[in-house]
């Protein structure tokens, strides 16, 4: 099979289209033709070396969480999945290795789930790390409850889009920061706008005057001190990005696969509450290209990789 792997850690030049061996199929897992992946932040960080004190890192090594594909073959314990069924996957193991920028992906069962009909490829493909990030934080961190108010920080980005999502379909209002450009887009989904930069806790203010519920950061910077000020409550602030939430009473999030909660993101999608806002699609071997282009932080939703 294809895949886009490194060797070593680095900037994008260590980033290579290889030939490597077909993946073998546990007892417990699907083999996966991959239809789209997904790009995230992580990805880039696994590149550089950033998670090495975390992650049991093996070379070389295949990037990615994200797919979206169909079933070529099943492991003997597996009854969940047949030949030919389409499903996403937020492919995360006991080390990593083996990730989803590649033609054909091993699974283990307990990342996938059925892919929502409503999506096309690159959606589904999008949809869930960013999605589980966002599902999880408002579920689990948050628990966001109906007629709340939500603050959510950079709104319009990949997980701040589907949390925006998330959360007014929880029935709570959702109060979002983004850059001006993209404050349309913020309120057709369901949200209040507000711009980033200096007084953005007094611009909050204005739209909730006795401040909000619950905040969640997708952005880091000064988005956690400005949530301590409109949150009453310390634990009902969570990060994606700071860890010193936690030293404050909040939470931090790292998404967990989970295919309950990825089935639930697809009856979000199917049921019309929830879409993937893809902003850009790359073929696999362009891969370092599209890691670049999500580092600049200036996508409107989602990065994925097509594979042929």
């Amino acid at each position: 099979m294809k895949a886009i792997a490194i060797q070593r850690y680095g900037g994008p030049e260590v980033v290579e289209f290889l030939e490597l061996p077909d993946p073998k199929t546990d007892p417990d897992a699907v083999l996966v033709r991959v239809k789209a992946a997904g790009v995230n932040p992580a990805d880039r960080h696994v590149r550089e070396g950033a998670a090495d004190a975390l992650l049991e890192v093996r070379f070389p090594l295949v990037m990615g969480w994200d797919l979206a594909g169909v079933v070529e073959r099943v492991g003997p314990a597996v009854t969940e999945y047949q030949v030919g069924d389409k499903v996403i996957g937020c492919v995360r193991k006991d080390w990593v290795q083996n990730g989803t920028y590649a033609e054909l992906v091993a699974c283990p069962v307990r990342t996938l789930a059925r892919k929502p009909a409503s999506l096309d490829w690159a959606q589904a493909g999008g949809l869930p790390l960013a999605g589980l990030t966002a599902y999880q934080g408002l579920h689990r961190a948050l628990a966001v409850k109906p007629g709340e108010t939500v603050l959510i920080h950079a709104a319009a980005g990949g997980v701040g889009s589907m949390a925006t999502q998330i959360a007014v379909a929880l029935g709570a209002r959702v109060i979002g920061t983004a850059s001006e450009h993209n404050h349309g887009y913020l309120r057709s989904l369901g949200a209040e706008p507000v711009a980033y930069g200096e007084g953005l806790a007094g611009r909050i203010r204005q739209l909730a005057p006795q401040g909000v519920d619950a905040a969640f950061d997708l952005v880091g910077g000064t988005a956690p001190e400005v949530s301590r000020e409109l949150v009453a409550d310390p634990g009902r602030i969570a990060s994606v990005v700071d860890t010193g939430v936690v030293d404050h009473g909040g939470r931090y999030v790292w998404a967990r696969p989970d295919p309950a909660d990825l089935a639930a993101l697809g009856q979000l999608a199917d049921s019309g509450r929830l879409t993937v806002n893809v902003a850009a699609t790359f073929p696999l071997a362009q891969a370092a290209s599209a890691q670049e282009l999500l580092a600049e932080r200036r996508t409107r939703g989602k990065i994925v990789l097509t594979v042929d």
